[in-house]
């Protein structure tokens, strides 16, 4: 009997200390001199977000000489409610696009991310934050994107890869409005589209020194049933030598993007 009592003693101390842990981490989280949460760093998603956005299975790669390394290993989903809510027609794009992932996805030629797949494809950002703009700039393809802050009326004059970004505070939370996206971008490798209608709300909360709360929620009319929202933890690059390192992979797809151009029509 009291070795009984013992482990549940043990278990229920195990449980306060898990259930008090996150309030005093929101507690002790690092601030600017203006007193905001200070997210300056370099900071990484893990996961595979990056491979599909949905709960997936594994499945094989592109390329079948290259075996296990080039298979696509299984992942929980980001998605809140577990799907995307596509419109019937929307749906039968994205599925061209994952049956030819390799030919139409655009980071595969080097052209830049968009907002949010920059979070969580496998590179680091880093994010300089000020009090009137913040600064986030991707390792992939040297992509990067100024948030104008507290500047509801300003507007964008053209669209762009990265977006036309509006920052604001809601308490602690830094939030981020992408409008004007270029509709070329994709969300992940599975073929996840949108439009050029496409609006973004980011919402970054840090949870304590080395961790942000990620979440965005999407919004596009011609594509999707209604908005829908993605979550994920973001980590601080805590190594003594975390940097960011140029990744400059235009040199990389020459030679693909030459071929591509010198294809003969077909009539």
């Amino acid at each position: 009997m009291k070795a009984i009592l013992k482990n549940v003693v043990m278990v229920a101390g195990l449980a306060c200390s898990m259930v008090a842990l996150p309030a005093f981490a929101q507690g002790d989280i690092p601030r600017t001199p203006d007193g905001k949460p200070d997210f300056n760093g370099i900071w990484q998603a893990l996961g595979t977000a990056h491979l599909d956005l949905e709960t997936h299975a594994a499945r094989p790669g592109p390329v079948v000489e290259m075996g296990a390394l080039a298979a696509f290993p299984g992942g929980m989903g980001v998605v809140e409610g577990g799907k995307i809510p596509y419109k019937p027609e929307a749906l039968q794009q994205k599925l061209e696009n994952q049956e030819n992932w390799l030919q139409r996805d655009p980071l595969v030629a080097c052209k830049l991310p968009g907002v949010p797949r920059a979070n969580y494809i496998p590179y680091p950002f880093q994010i300089f934050q000020a009090p009137d703009t913040t600064l986030i700039t991707y390792q992939f393809a040297g992509a990067d994107r100024i948030v104008y802050m507290d500047k509801p009326d300003f507007e964008s004059q053209v669209d762009s890869w990265m977006g036309h970004n509006i920052g604001r505070w809601e308490g602690d939370t830094l939030v981020i409005t992408v409008t004007g996206q270029m509709p070329d971008t994709w969300f992940d490798q599975s073929g996840n589209w949108h439009s050029w209608k496409m609006s973004v709300e980011e919402r970054y909360t840090l949870m304590g020194p080395n961790h942000i709360q990620y979440e965005a929620t999407i919004t596009d009319p011609d594509v999707f049933e209604e908005p829908w929202t993605i979550s994920m933890p973001l980590y601080r690059r805590i190594e003594p030598n975390a940097m960011m390192l140029e990744f400059k992979c235009v040199e990389f797809v020459e030679e693909l993007l030459y071929g591509q151009y010198r294809k003969p029509s077909v009539e």
